[in-house]
């Protein structure tokens, strides 16, 4: 996990979340002034202002929020469980702005009439949250009741089924159910999950409207987001940007001005997909520009790989914890997640016999879009993504030779 202090780049962005505020109350009420109240007109605004969901699939927020408004006795839950390894944004958020998290849940239990909100956090939060809380409670902020649940550190904690689960008491694993949570989530009602960032996105829109959240970002893409910068980068850490930020410019910002020291990108964390920083060019951090590539801005993650490192021994690594990561609760987390890692890690050593490519190809195909949840989709999608985008690493190391230290590929494979 990268570090969980913001990070001070040589260009400035714009700062709407990542306040500084921490948890004086004070110091909130003076950058932001009083808590807004809110009813279900909320919605609307929250529609106008095009705000898609922070925590990766970027669902319109409106919509879910819609969609659990009407129904008897609705739950919110604030997800700031944050279990890609990569991620640290959520972190940061509640550090650097826990009030306007906690405002956000405010305003959206308002205005779908929530009588029960949760916040589902790690465990070395929850007492942090508890307190923060408590002072609102007797300062008379909001009288909002949440509770605070501890999230359990595995990658799979965070996807939405596993965190009502988890809410629950059960086992925080994720479920393949054929009814929305928007209609039976929570004990059977009607349940809200929202990412903590978009939580805090609405506290900003509640106070200010729909037409200034817009004067950032893009018009398909409003607002600013935050992102986890990790790997090959000068100085790691979470950035807020405004979406749609070209990828040439964030990256000559976060290396310094030297992107030709990068060697790939991972865009999206590990669920995400490996690109050349060539075939980046052009394109900006948006769903939309990113959509023809493949790709997808995910939770925020952009981990960059360095001239001299080798790409399939880097994807390797992931497959390996991801499939340590399943439940297997599934034939494809049981048994395709791994295989798929076993065969990376043997083309990445180079201590293979018949056609490894061949069998990544194969596992990659058996496991997709048929497991209980989406972990192996997003495990097939990244080994696929490596597959490609370090097409002469595997020609390289077929031939028992890696570019790691030469780009004649004298190396011999580790």
């Amino acid at each position: 996990m990268t570090t969980t202090t913001p990070l001070h780049p040589t260009v400035s962005y714009p700062s709407r979340v990542l306040s500084g505020a921490g948890h004086d109350l004070a110091r909130h009420a003076a950058r932001f002034g009083p808590c807004p109240h809110s009813g279900p007109d909320l919605i609307g605004v929250v529609a106008a202002a095009g705000l898609r969901g922070r925590g990766g699939a970027g669902f319109p927020a409106a919509r879910k929020m819609a969609a659990v408004a009407g129904g008897r006795r609705p739950v919110l839950i604030a997800n700031g469980s944050e279990g890609e390894p990569l991620s640290s944004k959520d972190a940061v958020l509640l550090q650097s702005s826990p009030h306007l998290v906690l405002d956000g849940m405010a305003v959206v239990a308002a205005s779908i009439r929530a009588r029960e909100s949760f916040l589902y956090v790690p465990a070395h939060m929850t007492a942090m949250m508890r307190q923060l809380i408590a002072d609102r409670r007797v300062a008379g902020w909001d009288s909002t009741d949440i509770k605070v649940i501890e999230a359990p550190r595995r990658f799979v904690a965070g996807e939405k089924s596993a965190v009502i689960a988890a809410i629950a008491g059960k086992a925080a694993i994720p479920s393949d159910s054929a009814v929305s949570t928007s209609e039976s989530g929570l004990h059977g009602r009607p349940t809200l999950v929202q990412n903590v960032e978009t939580l805090a996105h609405i506290a900003t829109i509640a106070r200010y409207g729909a037409a200034w959240f817009r004067t950032l970002g893009t018009p398909d893409e409003p607002g600013t987001m935050l992102i986890s910068l990790t790997g090959a980068c000068s100085a790691p850490g979470v950035l807020e940007v405004p979406v749609g930020i070209p990828l040439d410019s964030l990256l000559k910002t976060t290396t310094t001005g030297h992107p030709d020291r990068l060697r790939a990108v991972l865009i999206g964390g590990y669920h995400g997909t490996w690109h050349g920083t060539e075939q980046l060019r052009g394109h900006t951090l948006s769903r939309s520009s990113l959509h023809s590539l493949g790709a997808s801005p995910g939770a925020g993650v952009v981990h960059t790989l360095a001239v001299g490192s080798c790409g399939l021994a880097a994807t390797a690594d992931i497959v390996a914890y991801l499939a340590r990561e399943s439940t297997g609760q599934c034939g494809p987390c049981l048994n395709g997640l791994p295989r798929l890692a076993e065969s990376m890690t043997t083309l990445a050593r180079g201590h293979w016999s018949g056609d490894v490519v061949a069998d990544l190809r194969r596992y990659a195909a058996l496991v997709d879009g048929r497991g209980a949840c989406h972990h192996p989709d997003g495990t097939a999608r990244l080994v696929r993504s490596a597959m490609t985008t370090f097409a002469r690493d595997v020609d390289l190391h077929l031939r028992g030779r890696c570019e790691t230290s030469h780009p004649d590929g004298r190396r011999r494979v580790p």
